[in-house]
């Protein structure tokens, strides 16, 4: 049981403030978030990339309100001392202000998330206040964002031109302005992202964004080459192969039901010997032609009832 006191907002803009980085990483389901929070994770965040990394989507574009939600009941169900953010889905942020309240409401009232993310700069400024004037915290998201991936035209680092890191600098301000505590920067040039959280006075998250960020964040299954074999993406580092040995493990126990080594004797439940015997006879064990009662009752020949 850990004795980790829970993490605020405020405990991670104390963070910033005395240089303590902030470690993040997604988790979308019970046993992930709680082996996650019992790491010492301080924030995990279960992010739209449930729709790539658990429901086979190509992209986050399909995930619903939904699927946040239920994701997030099970994450907050383990998590004791990290704080949860949960990403407000696709075209949930876009519409009337009351629309983006009533879908953020439902992932801090049925999913019981600490705060949300929004992915977008300046131009979901007025959203972020309307939620942080409603008492919910908010985390940004700029640089690479998927949920404009077809727009933007694939995965690509941000930040390149003089333009875009401009771009990127009056969003992070525009974002920190509206009242975000926090801020990831996604697939951003380093340089860029070590201005954006010099100039930031809260907590920036980086994810492919280098070293100089506040804090980082990684998805879980990233983390432990857990699930789809793939190129691993540049920003990885897998710290373990638990595919391979999930791998390997239902391959040794396909084999052994294949080959009648398992179940065993220590995996099987035995009747004392007098119950066996009502059952098969004096020997206590059945007959090589032995069928349970139910299987003979089935086979047995029907009775032939006499034509009057």
């Amino acid at each position: 049981m850990s004795n980790r006191k829970p993490v605020t907002t405020a405990k991670l803009q104390k963070m910033k403030s005395d240089g303590t980085p902030i470690s993040v990483i997604t988790a979308y389901d019970y046993p992930s978030a709680l082996l996650a929070d019992q790491a010492g994770v301080d924030v995990i965040l279960v992010g739209d990339s449930l729709g790539n990394v658990v429901l086979g989507y190509e992209s986050t574009i399909p995930v619903t309100l939904d699927d946040m939600v239920y994701h997030t009941k099970a994450v907050t169900r383990a998590a004791r001392s990290s704080f949860v953010v949960a990403d407000l889905p696709f075209m949930t942020y876009h519409g009337s202000l009351d629309a983006t309240l009533a879908h953020a409401a439902r992932l801090m009232q049925e999913g019981l998330a600490k705060a949300v993310k929004l992915e977008g700069g300046a131009e979901i400024a007025p959203a972020v206040r309307a939620l942080v004037q409603a008492g919910i915290p908010v985390m940004g998201h700029i640089g690479l964002t998927p949920q404009s991936i077809h727009q933007i035209g694939g995965f690509k680092v941000q930040g390149k031109t003089s333009s875009q890191a401009q771009k990127l600098i009056d969003d992070a301000l525009a974002l920190q302005e509206a009242g975000a505590f926090s801020i990831v920067l996604e697939l951003v040039t380093d340089q860029l992202a070590a201005l954006v959280t010099e100039k930031l006075a809260i907590p920036t998250i980086g994810i492919g964004a280098g070293a100089a960020c506040d804090g980082q964040v990684l998805v879980f299954h990233d983390v432990l080459g857990y699930g789809e074999e793939s190129h691993p993406k540049r920003f990885v580092k897998p710290y373990a192969n638990i595919g391979e040995i999930i791998r390997s493990s239902i391959r040794q126990y396909v084999e052994e039901v294949k080959d009648r080594s398992f179940p065993g004797p220590e995996h099987s439940f035995h009747m004392d010997d007098e119950a066996a015997a009502s059952l098969y006879g004096s020997s206590g064990n059945p007959g090589p032609d032995f069928r349970p009662a139910v299987e003979q009752k089935t086979l047995r020949e029907p009775e032939k009832v006499p034509v009057k």
